[in-house]
């Protein structure tokens, strides 16, 4: 169990359970004005774990701050899945080193991924690191940071196979008000040779229901008009108990898509072995589920993504974005992509290109492959492509996907869009922007219009990544 929060996280449980989130929070040490630091980096997911980890120490005393120099405690929050992610932290945590001279009592955390996967060369390295604490330990971290002031250091990266934290109201950090993620899964079952989530994360558990639900009209309450459903694999999740009928992805959909129908659905991530005609059938029904899939694919080539362990081949991933064409027109799909997996020829790389020309995707998330220790694929396989060969084919996908997206946004043309406003333009302080029902990035005229608004925009001009236009009269 949890501790409790003042945004109400007893509702998130059933009645014969709450009374356990006030025995455990007479039980936590309490850190009364002391002021928490959080970074983030990598995915959606861990962002929402930061939102998490703000929510278990803000109810035994912290307040969170924006300004590192403020506080007593900074924490990490690390990706794992890029070698260049975990450069980054190193980076960072040199930056500090300077800062623990000034401020001996300041402690410095790793959460997440990469506490889980480095957690003795942590604790080791230049010795800056106090806590390195796993996904599945953050409930812990008052009783880490307790051990620390008591002259320790302090780790947990247990791994659980029960732990969703869905008893616990996020703290939404640097949030716009507008939009919010909620997590309804946690860890992966796939083994991906390339990826090294399934260790850092641990095994596949799906959120009940019910406290998802919950969320998403706590979420509608506050005003939020937007959510958007976390998992490495939402189309695997799974809930049921020995006496209730099992709810698989596309009823839990259609469950949030229920609560409030003024608030936008979204959902990452989808994999194509899992994704079901019954998923799409769902957001085709409901017309506050957005119009937009992220499907990863890898690679184009069948031979590679058998290597990869993926599940599924070339022509079965076609069929996959067949079908969502078919039931959902004009759907907006993105990918993910990486060059120079091991044993890729050029061949294989044309089947990349060729079927990215083919799926038109409105835009991808494209990297160079980076071998990650632990994984299948550096156990068993030689990483073999020479980097300068995986940086050229690099660039030739990320120019095929600029003609792609340009292609996407151009067909989108004199049609009208609806814009969820999320705050003023980067680029001019007389325009907003905000994100189309496929996720495209539309940017317009400021006028009245505030974060929130829900706008109909008739889209007069575009970049390759940008949606310009003007709000219709009706608006």
């Amino acid at each position: 169990m949890s501790l409790d929060r003042v945004r109400g996280v007893n509702e998130l449980l059933p009645e014969d359970r709450q009374g356990e989130v006030m025995e455990l929070k007479s039980m936590l040490p309490t850190f009364e004005s002391r002021k928490l630091y959080l970074e983030s980096y990598g995915c959606a997911m861990n962002y929402s774990d930061s939102e998490i980890v703000a929510s278990i120490l803000a109810g035994v005393g912290f307040t969170t701050t924006n300004d590192p120099k403020q506080a007593d405690v900074i924490l990490l929050n690390t990706c794992a899945i890029r070698d260049n992610a975990e450069s980054r932290i190193w980076a960072r945590l040199h930056d500090f080193k300077a800062a623990k001279k000034t401020n001996p009592g300041l402690i410095v955390g790793v959460l997440g991924c990469m506490a889980e996967r480095l957690k003795s060369e942590l604790l080791e390295k230049q010795k800056i690191v106090d806590i390195v604490a796993g996904p599945d330990a953050y409930r812990d971290l008052p009783n880490l940071i307790e051990r620390v002031e008591g002259g320790q250091k302090a780790v947990n990266v247990l791994l659980s196979r029960e732990e969703t934290y869905a008893d616990i109201s996020p703290v939404r950090l640097d949030s716009n008000g507008v939009s919010a993620f909620i997590s309804i899964m946690r860890g992966c079952d796939n083994m991906c040779s390339f990826c090294v989530v399934p260790f850092t994360r641990g095994r596949e558990r799906s959120r009940d229901p019910h406290s998802i639900v919950e969320e998403v009209k706590m979420m509608s309450d506050q005003g939020y008009k937007e959510v958007t459903l976390l998992g490495q694999n939402v189309d695997s999740y799974k809930w049921g108990t020995d006496t209730s009928p099992k709810i698989h992805f596309a009823e839990l959909l259609e469950k949030v898509a229920a609560v409030d129908k003024n608030i936008r659905v979204r959902f990452s991530t989808s994999h194509p072995k899992d994704m079901s005609d019954d998923v799409i059938y769902v957001m085709a029904a409901h017309e506050n589920i957005c119009n937009y899939i992220h499907l990863p694919i890898q690679s184009g080539s069948s031979v590679v993504l058998e290597r990869m362990n993926r599940g599924y081949t070339r022509e079965w991933y076609m069929q996959r974005v067949e079908s969502i064409r078919k039931i959902i027109p004009g759907c907006g799909i993105s990918s993910d992509i990486i060059t120079g997996f091991c044993g890729e020829t050029e061949e294989d790389h044309q089947e990349t290109l060729s079927l990215m020309k083919w799926a038109r995707y409105d835009f991808s998330y494209m990297f160079k492959y980076s071998e990650r220790p632990g994984t299948f694929a550096e156990r068993k396989y030689k990483d073999d492509v020479a980097e300068e060969i995986k940086g050229r084919r690099l660039q030739e996908v990320i120019q095929q996907q600029a003609i792609s997206s340009h292609e996407s946004n151009k067909a989108d043309l004199n049609t009208i869009q609806k814009v969820l406003v999320e705050g003023i333009s980067k680029r001019s302080e007389n325009h907003v922007s905000g994100r189309s029902d496929h996720n495209k990035v539309v940017v317009f005229p400021r006028g009245n219009f505030v974060k929130g608004d829900l706008v109909d925009v008739l889209i007069t001009g575009c970049t390759p990544a940008t949606l310009l236009g003007e709000a219709t009269i009706n608006s």
